[in-house]
């Protein structure tokens, strides 16, 4: 887009086009980051935080709302017959969304990180690398390190898209390029070379039912995570805080077990005191 928008300078809606996708960029990439945690939370539930399924609607029902209100900056901003009014009005919402941007993915690696935790505390996965920890604490902390490194580069690139905003058309940033090959196009680019290559999917079960079982070793094919609660309360309550105040019985099916058949077994490593005390959670 930028590459047509060079050869067609007075043309407003490829401009318009191009400034918007350069900021809507980010939320793209860190789709896949919802995506995979909300895979690893399915796999480990009775360590996750929040619904799983509701990773991906949660952070991307966030970027939608921020996106909107990014392309509306973009448009006041560029528009001809905009007054110096709205053209005010548009640079204070790009302003204000891309802030809200980084606010949002600082939330999610948060979240990452309270599981994180959850899983050192509980033996699932070692703080440090390990000879004597077993195959699956080892696929799970490599996911999480992938996830860290993407998250840090897609965060570095909001932060530079939080920078060039606020210094304006005239700034360094807008009026010279090798920033953005470097803090766009490289970051970007290195983000899906390395995720292509070490693929967090190839880590993690095709079928979300499966999960680990609280030992830390065996896998188990489960009912899948039920929330009996409307799917709209779900939506805009993932992290249940009514259910606090309510107290309703909550479906472990992790803690039967037992009733659910085994997928696979990986003794060979199997560290001692991996198992994980869900009565902590």
């Amino acid at each position: 887009m930028r590459e047509v928008s060079a050869f067609k300078p007075n043309h407003l809606p490829i401009f318009i086009a191009s400034t918007c996708l350069l900021l809507l960029a980010p939320p793209v990439y860190a789709v896949t980051n919802y995506i995979v945690l909300g895979r690893v939370l399915y796999y480990v539930p009775y360590l996750s935080p929040i619904h799983p399924g509701r990773v991906i609607s949660t952070f991307l029902g966030l970027d939608a709302v921020i996106g909107a209100i990014t392309g509306n900056g973009g448009a006041r901003v560029a528009s001809p017959n905009a007054s110096p009014s709205d053209i005010s009005a548009g640079k204070a919402m790009l302003r204000a969304s891309i802030i809200l941007q980084l606010v949002s993915f600082f939330l999610f690696v948060a979240l990452e990180g309270f599981f994180h935790r959850r899983c050192i505390r509980h033996g699932l996965v070692a703080p440090k690398p390990s000879p004597e920890a077993n195959a699956q604490s080892k696929k799970l902390r490599r996911i999480l390190h992938l996830m860290y490194i993407s998250s840090a580069i897609i965060s570095c690139r909001h932060v530079f898209r939080v920078v060039e905003v606020f210094q304006g058309n005239e700034g360094y940033l807008a009026t010279h390029e090798w920033p953005l090959y470097i803090f766009d196009g490289l970051f970007m680019f290195a983000n899906m070379v390395m995720l292509n290559i070490w693929h967090p999917m190839r880590y993690l079960p095709n079928d979300n039912k499966i999960y680990l079982s609280k030992d830390g070793v065996t896998q188990r094919r489960g009912p899948g995570w039920v929330d009996k609660r409307p799917f709209i309360l779900t939506l805009f309550d993932p992290f249940d805080v009514a259910g606090l105040f309510t107290k309703k019985e909550k479906d472990r099916f992790w803690d039967h077990e037992d009733e659910h058949p085994t997928v696979g077994h990986e003794m060979v490593g199997a560290r001692k005191g991996a198992g994980v005390d869900t009565a902590a959670v």
